[in-house]
């Protein structure tokens, strides 16, 4: 994936590196001063080659110092997300009118408006006098794109032996084919209840349809699927497959999938997913949340919009960012041979619909049931509102070996404390995983490789005790 970032981002192995450390130390920051701004929130992007430099929007200027005191830039707009996000809902309301004459329409906190891009402007500018919204919230931009879906039409060939597919691994990017007619990608590994299976487009297959693996064998069943609207689907595994924590491509390297934290415009992002080439990574960058787009099928709305070219047979391939799940590819335009632009269904949104759990590691944490005690080692502190303490005792741990690292923490109610974990690479410390809830109870899991962590915790609001707990080397 370090090499697909440096090819399709034009960077060196060192920038690509610094890149990587620059989202993970920068994207917590981000979450932290949204919720800082509440309602005065009007966006946040990274800037640079190596996503050196944060931009947090705000509608006023009494929030600069803060903005700055966190180590971001700060900038000064008319228009909140909030309010955008309603001008935009406007449009949705126009949308059978405005789907006739603009192909995708989306939230663009760069430039504080909700852009349109038509390939016939004057007649889309027509189409917005009708919405009811401020012409100054809105700009329509020409654009020639035609987005299409991204399965692919392709038999599998003849089947396999059934011996040389018994206990095949599932991971995320894998080609499967439904009703042996349609090829699509496999998403991310997921559970219901006892059930197991993974998330995919929902243009690839209907409820009912059986689905074949990239090895030509028997693999489940399409439970559920929704498009247009939305375009995602669950399959649920037969016993021959076991589902892994894991996206891969073709020369064998896997990316463990950590969680489904969201990156913010500006963070890299890579799809594993099946084409004619083979099963291999591309990368480019989140450039619009909250994208609605208009195929000749049908408007899926609520996508993320970013800067990976697709090739068909990507449809339902897996896309992430610094490990975490960010969600499923639905359609595009352009190609990889001329570049273009690649549309992903948001993984929560997939999860949210169907009650589905992601699947995140192979071992399981401490069973806490709400509670810290289970944990091998138990620490205690008081913090007031706004201050932070690095734990164990304002040192580190050092672990031999790669492996689990699980956290917990609890503090009183109507309080709210976040917990960090950290890991020092080289001089400096960098943010791995995070639990930032609004909730006094927090918990994270991160697998990482041998080195130096330590746990950050902040009080985001309230005075009080909290109980750390953590896994010991």
């Amino acid at each position: 994936m370090l090499t697909a970032i440096q090819r399709d981002l034009d960077l060196t192995a060192d920038q690509a590196q610094s890149r990587l450390l620059n989202e993970s130390r920068l994207i917590p920051v981000a979450v932290h001063l949204r919720r800082r701004l509440d309602d005065r929130f009007a966006g946040s992007w990274l800037l640079g080659s190596i996503a050196q430099t944060l931009v947090v929007a705000t509608t006023s200027r009494a929030d600069a110092a803060q903005i700055s005191a966190e180590g971001a830039q700060p900038l000064i707009v008319s228009r909140s997300l909030a309010r955008l996000e309603e001008v935009k809902e406007k449009l949705d309301d126009a949308q059978p009118a405005l789907s006739k004459v603009s192909s995708v329409r989306y939230v663009d906190v760069r430039t504080n408006k909700v852009v349109i891009l038509s390939s016939t402007p004057r007649a889309t500018a027509n189409s917005v006098k009708t919405a009811g919204v401020a012409p100054a919230a809105i700009q329509v931009i020409t654009s020639t794109e035609q987005p299409r879906l991204l399965q692919a039409n392709l038999r599998p060939g003849p089947p396999a032996d059934p011996q040389t597919g018994l206990q095949t691994r599932l991971v995320g990017g894998q080609a499967y084919y439904v009703d042996t007619a349609t090829r699509c990608s496999v998403g991310f590994s997921v559970t219901r209840g006892d059930q197991k299976g993974f998330v995919s487009a929902g243009h690839c297959g209907r409820p009912g349809n059986a689905t074949i693996g990239f090895n030509r064998l028997a693999q489940g069943t399409v439970q559920a699927s929704t498009f247009p609207g939305g375009d995602h689907s669950w399959i649920a595994l037969n016993d021959t497959w076991i589902p892994r924590p894991l996206v891969g491509n073709d020369s064998g390297g896997t990316m463990r999938v950590y969680g489904s934290k969201e990156a913010i415009e500006g963070s890299s992002v890579c799809l594993s997913g099946s084409s004619t080439t083979g099963l291999d990574w591309h990368c480019g960058t989140i450039t619009q949340r909250d994208t609605d787009v208009t195929y000749p099928e049908g408007v899926v709305d609520h996508l993320i919009r970013t800067s990976i070219c697709g090739e068909p047979g990507n449809a339902g391939a897996a896309v992430l960012a610094i490990g975490h799940a960010q969600g499923i590819v639905s359609g595009g335009s352009g190609s990889c041979t001329t570049g273009g632009v690649t549309y992903v269904e948001p993984i929560g949104k997939i999860l949210t619909a169907y009650d589905l759990t992601l699947m995140t590691n192979e071992g399981k944490a401490p069973a806490s049931t709400g509670s810290c005690q289970a944990y091998p080692t138990v620490l205690t502190g008081t913090l007031g509102s706004g201050q932070s303490v690095y734990q164990p005792n304002g040192l580190y741990y050092r672990t031999t070996a790669t492996r689990n690292h699980y956290g917990c923490m609890e503090s009183n109610a109507g309080g709210d404390f976040d917990l960090y974990l950290q890991k020092r690479i080289g001089s400096t410390w960098s943010t791995v995983a995070a639990s930032d809830s609004p909730n006094p109870f927090e918990e994270l899991a991160y697998w990482g490789s041998p080195g130096d962590y330590r746990y950050l915790v902040i009080s985001f609001k309230g005075v009080g005790p909290y109980t750390l707990g953590y896994t010991t080397p």
